[in-house]
């Protein structure tokens, strides 16, 4: 089976690569270096993909999206296509409906980092009647800083000495209008998008997602989850009574993972869910591979 990496020098692409080269049953079609912006030697190699991956910039995966024959397959790991119409949203665990969607589609977008932490607290309670469509919610989210991308990485990277300013967490998109937002509103079908607050820390991967509720019925929101994702090969529902390290939550124990966990936190009038996630992995080239297993008939679980 060939592979195509439209992207593959970037962040989501080396982790994709990583990932595949793992496999006996994937062939990747490399690229010359020289040739990675030449559109025709990108279509002739898409011509012979069975899968092609996007890991490029909006624009440049629309322009991607349009070369590709309509036989491949195209799974978009850009924000261009998340809320496009003709295009599967790759979160096979939201629904039957959506899973049935990745199996059948041509087209995948794959999700964002913080919106797959957000939609999948959010998604089964709205689906439940728990959440109002109507609710106006809020999100804090933590994240590595490997979302930022090359230049971020570099700048955290670099040699610093103590108490360089990035080693503070920083928050960032405070003009309230993050790349994320669209997907968020639209694909738990919420009147008003969330008000939003991302999170960069001094960790290279790993993030927490996080939903404040005013609520009195806990167990019934952890109910809901924990049957919601009951027969989930990647997202698990955490006991209520989760044994915390001196009382605080690590965002790094999914790292290079596939893993998404789900927490219930709170007392008998508020509650916080928290969706705890490898920014690289849920959050990015583990959810394009397994959407990619899904779509070709395989075991989603093989390469995760």
């Amino acid at each position: 089976m060939n592979i195509f990496i439209d992207g593959q020098a970037g962040t989501t692409g080396l982790q994709l690569e990583s990932r595949l080269r793992q496999r006996n049953d994937i062939n990747i079609l490399e690229i010359e270096q020289d040739l990675r912006k030449d559109p025709s030697a990108r279509k002739a190699l898409m011509d012979k993909s069975d899968v092609v991956f996007l890991c490029l910039p909006d624009d440049e995966a629309r322009k991607s999206a349009e070369m590709a024959s309509f036989d491949t397959i195209v799974i978009d790991a850009s924000t261009a296509h998340r809320t496009a119409n003709g295009w599967a949203y790759g979160f096979p665990e939201l629904s039957s409906a959506h899973r049935e969607k990745v199996k059948t589609a041509k087209r995948i977008a794959n999700p964002g980092c913080h919106a797959t932490g957000f939609i999948g607290l959010v998604y089964p309670l709205i689906k439940a009647g728990i959440i109002s469509k109507s609710a106006q919610l809020h999100c804090t989210s933590l994240t590595g800083y490997s979302g930022g991308g090359k230049a971020m990485i570099a700048d955290y990277e670099t040699t610093r000495t103590p108490g360089d300013k990035l080693q503070a967490p920083r928050p960032y998109a405070l003009g309230l209008s993050h790349k994320h937002l669209p997907e968020m509103k639209t694909l738990c079908g919420l009147d008003h998008a969330p008000h939003f607050m991302p999170v960069v820390g001094d960790m290279a991967q790993g993030m927490l997602v996080n939903v404040p509720l005013w609520a009195t019925n806990k167990t019934q929101i952890w109910e809901t989850l924990k049957a919601h994702y009951a027969n989930s090969n990647f997202i698990k529902v955490m006991p209520q009574e989760y044994e915390l390290d001196n009382g605080f939550l690590d965002p790094t124990a999914c790292n290079n993972t596939n893993k998404m966990e789900i927490f219930v936190f709170g007392s008998d009038t508020q509650v916080m869910l928290t969706a705890r996630l490898d920014n690289l992995g849920k959050g990015a080239s583990g959810a394009a591979v397994q959407s990619m297993n899904i779509v070709l008939g395989l075991d989603e679980n093989i390469g995760l």
